[in-house]
C-alpha cells in the first residue's frame, strides 16, 4: 500500500476532471474493422455494486430523464463517447453473487446453481416465501459455498495465459469457510480488500471500514473490509482508497511490462448509504438520504476517471477492453429516500425483483478497434456474455468440458447483425423484502417479449419490455400463444442448463423446473 503521505496527491487525482481532448479521446479512436478480429492486450472489468439503470448522467433510456439530471458522472459519459452504450444490458440475477459468479464462469445461475447471494459456505440464509394461510415455500438446494478453486474462472485462465490478474474491492464469490472466499484461490494473483461478505461495514476510513466503527463501538464483525489498515483512522472514503490501490497496481504491472486483467469492484453503491462529505454541496435540493446516495455515485465516477487517467498515462488505454456495468438493479425497496420501488423509473421495482428494475443495468464497453465511438446498441446482452467475450479478446477459449451460457459480444459490438437468442433468469429464492416482483421466479426474454414465471404465486406474466419498459401492461391474457411459446422456451432452457427446481413446500421433494413452468401454463389455459 502507498505510504500515507502520498495519499492526498492520489486523492486529488480522483477528483481531477478528464478532458475529452486527451490522448485516446473519442475523435482519435480508429474505427472498427469488420474483417479483422481485434484482441485486447489488457482487460478492465469495472463492476459497480447495486448501480441502477438510472443512476448516471448518461442515459440508457431512449430519452433523458430527471434521474439523469440528478447524477454527476462525466467520466462515464466520456467512456460512452469513446465506446459503446448497450441500452438493453442485463445482470444475470437481481442480487449480487449469482451475477458476479456468472461473469467469472460464463455460466448462468440456472446452470451453476449459485442462485442467491452467499455469506457462510455451509448455510442457506434465504427467507421462506409465504403463500396463503401459513403455507411456507423454501428454496431448492443450491451452491451456498459459491465458486471453488476447480472452477475455470476468468482470472485462472487469464493468469495461465500470462496476464497479471488483480482484484480490488468487493469479491463476494465464495462463502465464509470456503476457499473461494479469497479471490486468490480463484486465480487472482493480487487481492485488495476482497472477501466473502457482500457489503462494507462502513465507507469511512475514520470508522476503519468497520460496522461497529460506524456505530462508535469497538470490535469486529464479518462485514469489516479487510486489508486496508493503512487507511484506518484517516478521512478517506472506501471507494477512494480502492481506486488509489487499483491505480497503484496498474502502474506496477505496466512498469513490469505485464498484461493486466483488473477486476475493480467498489463496494459502492451498496448499503449502508453513506455520504462522501466532499460532494454533498452538489446536491442541496435532494432528500438527505438521496443526496448521500448521489455522492456515492459521484465518487464511483471519480474512481472511473482515475483508472482511465492511469491507463492513459501508462500508454495502456487504447490496448484495453474496458467494461463498465453493475451486478444487479438499483436498490429501491428500502434504505433510500422518497417512495420505495421508484428509484429506477421508468423501470419497475429494483434490486431483488423479477421486473426490469431488478436486472436491467448500465452497460458501457470501450474496445478500440471494435467499438465505434459513440455507438448505441439495443440488442439484449447479459452478464455471463462477458466470460466468452473476454476470453476471446485474450485469444483464449473456455475448457472443452466447461459449458457456458454466454455469447462472445465482439460481433455485436462491431455492429454486425445477431441471431436472436433467449436470455434466462432463475432465482428460486425470496430476497426477504416485499415489493413488486420480489419473489422466487424464473424468466425468459426473447425478442421484445419477457415472460415471468412467478414461482411464489404460481403465475405467468408477459410484457413487451421495448414498448413497455415499465412492465405496466401484462399481455398474458391477450397473447396466450406467446405465453405458451415462451413458457416452453423457458422450460427447455431450464432443463438444458440443469436448473434446480422452483420453490417447494417444506418437506416436499423438489419438482423439476420445466414441470413447474408447464404446470402453471396448463392451469392457465
Amino acid at each position: 500500500m502507498p505510504a500515507l503521505p502520498l495519499l492526498p496527491g492520489l486523492l486529488l487525482l480522483l477528483a481531477a476532471p478528464l478532458a475529452l481532448a486527451a490522448d485516446g479521446a473519442a475523435g482519435d479512436l480508429a474505427e472498427p474493422s469488420s474483417k479483422v478480429r481485434a484482441g485486447a492486450k489488457h482487460v478492465v472489468l469495472f463492476l459497480v455494486d447495486d448501480l441502477g439503470w438510472q443512476d448516471a448522467s448518461l442515459p440508457f433510456h431512449t430519452e433523458r430523464t430527471p434521474f439523469n439530471e440528478r447524477y454527476r458522472t462525466p467520466h462515464l459519459e466520456r467512456l460512452a463517447a469513446e465506446g459503446a452504450v448497450l441500452r438493453h444490458g442485463y445482470a444475470s440475477a437481481p442480487v449480487c453473487t449469482p451475477t458476479r459468479t456468472a461473469i467469472h464462469t460464463g455460466q448462468s445461475p440456472a446452470r451453476s446453481h449459485i442462485t442467491y447471494w452467499t455469506l457462510y459456505a455451509d448455510r442457506d440464509q434465504t427467507t421462506a416465501w409465504k403463500r396463503g394461510e401459513g403455507e411456507r415455500l423454501v428454496a431448492p438446494a443450491w451452491r451456498t459455498e459459491g465458486l471453488a478453486p476447480a472452477d475455470p474462472t476468468l482470472a485462472r485462465l487469464l493468469s495461465q495465459a500470462g496476464f497479471w490478474t488483480i482484484h480490488v474491492g468487493k469479491a463476494h464469490l465464495g462463502g465464509i469457510g470456503s476457499p473461494g472466499e479469497d479471490p486468490r484461490a480463484l486465480g487472482f494473483q493480487v487481492n485488495v480488500a476482497g472477501h466473502a461478505p457482500g457489503g462494507p461495514g462502513s465507507f469511512l476510513g475514520l470508522h476503519q471500514f468497520r460496522a461497529k466503527g460506524r456505530r462508535g463501538e469497538p470490535g469486529a464483525s464479518v462485514w469489516d473490509v479487510p486489508g486496508l489498515e493503512d487507511y484506518h483512522d484517516h478521512d478517506v472514503y472506501l471507494t477512494e482508497a480502492l481506486a488509489v490501490e487499483a491505480c497503484r497496481e496498474v502502474r506496477e504491472a505496466a512498469r513490469a511490462g505485464k498484461r493486466v486483467f483488473l477486476s475493480f469492484a467498489p463496494y459502492a453503491v451498496h448499503a449502508p448509504i453513506m455520504a462522501n462529505a466532499k460532494y454533498l454541496a452538489n446536491y442541496p435540493d435532494l432528500d438527505p438520504k438521496e443526496a448521500a446516495y448521489a455522492t456515492m455515485v459521484e465518487t464511483v465516477d471519480h474512481a472511473l476517471g482515475a483508472l482511465l487517467s492511469t491507463l492513459e498515462q501508462e500508454g495502456m488505454l487504447d490496448d484495453t477492453l474496458f467494461v463498465y456495468t453493475s451486478d444487479n438493479g438499483g436498490l429501491s425497496a428500502h434504505a433510500r429516500g422518497g417512495p420505495a420501488h421508484t428509484h429506477n423509473r421508468p423501470l419497475r421495482s429494483g434490486k431483488g425483483s423479477s421486473y426490469e428494475g431488478g436486472v436491467r443495468v448500465p452497460w458501457v464497453v470501450r474496445w478500440p478497434g471494435v467499438t465505434t465511438a459513440g455507438a448505441v446498441h439495443d440488442e439484449p446482452v447479459i452478464s455471463h456474455d462477458l466470460y466468452p467475450t473476454i476470453l476471446a479478446a485474450a485469444g483464449l477459449e473456455a475448457p472443452a468440458d466447461h459449458a457456458i451460457d454466454g455469447r462472445d459480444l465482439e460481433p455485436l459490438l462491431r455492429g454486425e447483425p445477431q441471431d436472436e437468442r433467449p436470455l434466462v433468469w432463475h432465482m428460486p429464492h425470496f430476497w426477504g423484502v416485499h415489493g413488486p416482483g420480489i419473489q422466487p421466479y424464473s424468466a425468459v426474454r426473447s425478442g421484445d417479449l419477457k415472460l415471468l414465471f412467478l414461482q411464489g404465486d404460481e403465475r405467468l406474466e408477459l410484457y413487451d419490455v421495448v414498448a413497455d419498459p415499465g412492465e405496466e401492461q401484462d399481455l398474458a391474457a391477450e397473447r396466450p400463444e406467446d405465453v405458451a411459446r415462451l413458457a416452453r422456451v423457458l422450460a427447455e432452457e431450464l432443463e438444458r442448463r440443469g436448473a434446480q427446481g422452483p420453490v417447494r413446500r417444506v418437506g416436499d421433494a423438489a419438482p423439476q423446473p420445466a414441470r413447474g413452468v408447464l404446470e402453471v401454463l396448463g392451469a392457465t389455459r
